[in-house]
């Protein structure tokens, strides 16, 4: 199962994910990149699914409703989301080159077609620190959905995200959740450092993400760090076992990290170290 994907295109689908390639049961991932004029259709069939523009300008048509989604960049502003119930025939038009990203998971049809507008969504700081960033609740616990949670997570240039590490496979207390991360990176040249591991498993790994890679997290805890000069941009896709309201369950933390939580600063040593 590949946990790391990159673009190999600059148009139609740049990266995609099922859950068949996952090795997982619920979520599937893809980005789409269409210039003017383009078009890309499809039916969600048993899936609900969230339309997340990244960058330009689309008509979007869904069930006989229409819907312009604009975007100028993802370190602009917050975009629009469109929540796509299951049964949904819905076909995207580029009115200049777009850029968006589709998820879904299986669902029962309980919500209706909606679009969720940048006022609905919180937006919040979290951590202290170099553990500081910012993280956005485009279709987060607060709004409705029966599986879907996205966020997208801002990281400076020289901070970390998914700080204190956690989880949420369905081990050590911790609810399951699928997730995948798509990240966008300025500097284009700039890039992340994702790691996925565990303690219970032999799961240990570095990922060196750039911009537009696709990454999943398949397991154990997954934190991420922005090296000076890369400010990092990812959207989490998740869906699991919480449905509804039970969407706002927390993860676990890494018991070795926890007590961050009450000192951002890390106990950081004094330099320089000895006489100079």
């Amino acid at each position: 199962m590949r946990r790391h994907i990159r673009p190999q295109k600059n148009r139609g689908v740049l990266v995609e994910v099922t859950p068949q390639q996952a090795g997982w049961r619920y979520l599937w991932f893809k980005a789409v990149r269409l210039e003017t004029g383009e078009a890309y259709a499809e039916e969600t069939a048993g899936h609900e699914v969230a339309l997340v523009p990244l960058a330009g300008t689309a008509r979007i048509e869904a069930n006989g409703e229409q819907f312009l989604l604009e975007r100028r960049s993802v370190f602009a502003e917050l975009p629009h989301v469109l929540y796509l119930p299951p049964g949904t025939r819905y076909r995207i038009e580029a009115q200049t080159a777009f850029e968006c990203a589709l998820g879904g998971a299986p669902a029962r049809g309980r919500y209706p077609l909606r679009c969720f507008k940048p006022e609905e969504m919180k937006v919040e700081i979290r951590g202290g620190a170099n553990a500081t960033r910012q993280v956005n609740h485009v279709l987060g616990p607060h709004l409705p959905a029966e599986r879907l949670i996205l966020f997208e997570v801002y990281t400076p240039s020289g901070f970390w995200s998914g700080w204190p590490p956690h989880r949420h496979d369905g081990r050590m207390g911790s609810a399951y959740l699928e997730e995948t991360y798509y990240y966008k990176i300025t500097p284009k040249h700039g890039f992340a450092i994702h790691r996925n591991y565990t303690k219970d498993t032999d799961l240990d790994e570095c990922l060196l993400a750039r911009d537009g890679d696709l990454i999943l997290v398949p397991e154990g805890y997954h934190p991420v760090a922005a090296p000076p000069g890369s400010n990092v941009y990812y959207l989490n896709y998740l869906a699991g076992e919480l449905l509804d309201e039970a969407r706002a369950t927390p993860p676990k933390d890494d018991p070795d990290w926890a007590w961050m939580r009450e000192d951002w600063a890390g106990q950081p040593i004094t330099i320089p170290i000895g006489k100079p």
